[in-house]
């Protein structure tokens, strides 16, 4: 699985055990939704960290809860 896909799949994931729409996570993440939507849709294949970190401050979760989810164990290089 590319990083693009993994990324998509657990934010969707979070959005489905914490019942919000991706325009409430671009809400609460203060991001635009098209920025979410772009990482969801797999669009946005490099986003930043910086995003990223937005996304983990406005759920109260670490970069480190983000990532330790076996999505992201064995992704594929995408360069």
């Amino acid at each position: 699985m590319k990083l693009s896909e993994a990324m998509s799949k657990k934010l969707l994931k979070i959005c489905d055990e914490r019942n919000i729409s991706i325009n409430k996570l671009a809400t609460t993440c203060l991001l635009t939704q098209s920025t979410v939507q772009n990482i969801i849709e797999c669009n946005s294949s490099n986003p930043k960290l910086l995003t990223i970190v937005r996304i983990c401050d406005g759920l109260g979760i670490t970069l480190e809860e983000f990532f330790s989810d076996d999505l992201f164990t064995n992704i594929d290089r995408e360069d």
